[in-house]
């Protein structure tokens, strides 16, 4: 057992019945990624709902869009989706308190602002933008104890204005300062013709693999030259791209496609807006990985989640292929769905991160789940906890 995991355990169950207390690291800790290596379903424990528009320190909370656990420390680092309009460019570092019931609190203990290259903060998005960040989603490196997180970048196609930012993977130190980056294949390259990422479908989920020698990200949308978008109805081809980067090269190694579901409701109206796409994905061990499929339907309440368990053994490197429409993948990512959150009866909001969380009093891990309420009233930063069901 790993030293976090037996600290861990020792204070949920020393405190089950009241808050979880954070565990202090001693000086012979190992850092050393968090793996699940068995997993059958996932048991839903409670939703706890953290309040609308909370300041912190002159900043509004919410957006939030990614969720990484730091077991050592025990703290968890949430990244906001606000693109310099309401405050900077900008994640949160927080603790939360479990008990036997669940999550009881969240508590946002410092803001951090994330920075270009250059030392400025990002700029809001205006007329004929070029540096103006989206930020989506972020993981803890345990190792070099530095935070990866992606830009989705944006493309706007207006005969008034045309902005072309490309999607970014960067690298920070924990307050937020530029460090270095990974480049990103020519696929991933803003285009004016209709190739490339489509706009605000671009890099969503991140994970690190293999002991953190290994990163992948993933589409949320496919791209132009690889198909249409999921469809309301039925199964169309709909392939997005897992990339796969090694952490020593900084070299994209492998390209995977994998299969959107269907959009699961139809919008309300019949010009609504519907989107079905990944939105974060998570390593659990041996070539396997969790992803979320958010769907969502303009005038339909909240969003339809579903976890599945992808497997990218036997999946075809696929990194040569210019187009899925013109040459499809002979083998696509594997998967499985272990959850339709739909099936738990409760109001399901914008989810958008997911986290490897404590291991409970049994043994067993826990996954911790949270949603982007964009800043409106109407929607909720839900954080959701789960128990793995080996």
């Amino acid at each position: 057992m790993l030293k976090r995991e037996k600290c861990s355990r020792i204070a949920f169950t020393l405190l089950t019945a009241s808050i979880l207390g954070g565990c202090s690291a001693t000086k012979n800790v190992i850092p050393k990624q968090q793996a699940i290596s068995s997993v059958s379903s996932l048991k839903y424990i409670n939703t706890y709902v953290f309040p609308h528009n909370q300041q912190f320190k002159g900043t509004t909370v919410g957006g939030l869009s990614a969720i990484d656990f730091d077991p050592v420390k025990q703290v968890y680092y949430l990244i906001s989706d606000d693109r310099s309009a309401i405050n900077p460019a900008r994640f949160y570092t927080a603790k939360i308190s479990l008990s036997a019931a669940g999550i009881n609190n969240v508590s946002v203990i410092a803001v951090d602002t994330l920075y270009q290259k250059d030392g400025a903060a990002y700029p809001k998005l205006s007329k004929g933008a070029t540096r103006t960040a989206d930020p989506e989603a972020m993981r803890y490196n345990g190792i070099i104890k530095q935070l990866y997180w992606t830009s989705e970048g944006d493309r706007v196609m207006k005969e008034e204005d045309t902005v072309m930012i490309d999607p970014t993977i960067n690298i920070v130190s924990t307050n937020g300062k530029y460090v270095d980056s990974i480049p990103l294949p020519d696929n991933l390259r803003m285009q004016r013709i209709e190739s490339g990422p489509r706009r605000n479908g671009v890099l969503e989920g991140l994970t690190f693999a293999d002991n953190f020698q290994t990163l992948y990200v993933s589409l949320e949308e496919p791209l132009y030259q690889d198909g249409p978008r999921a469809a309301v109805g039925g199964r169309n081809n709909a392939f997005v791209r897992i990339y796969q980067f090694d952490l020593k090269t900084k070299k994209n190694t492998g390209q995977y496609a994998y299969e959107l579901e269907p959009v699961a409701l139809p919008p309300l109206k019949a010009d609504g807006e519907y989107v079905n796409g990944i939105p974060d994905i998570l390593w659990l061990d041996n070539h396997r990985m969790l992803v979320t499929e958010r769907s969502y339907a303009e005038g339909q309440e909240g969003t339809t989640i579903k976890v599945f368990m992808a497997d990218l053994a036997g999946a075809t490197n696929i990194i040569t292929t210019k187009s899925l429409k013109e040459n499809p993948a002979s083998h696509p990512v594997q998967k499985k769905m272990l959850l339709n959150m739909d099936d738990l009866g409760i109001y399901i909001d914008n989810i958008e991160g997911a986290t490897i969380g404590p291991v409970l009093p049994n043994g067993h891990q826990t996954l911790i789940f949270v949603a982007d309420n964009n800043f409106n009233d109407k929607e909720q930063n839900q954080f959701m906890l789960f128990e793995v069901i080996p």
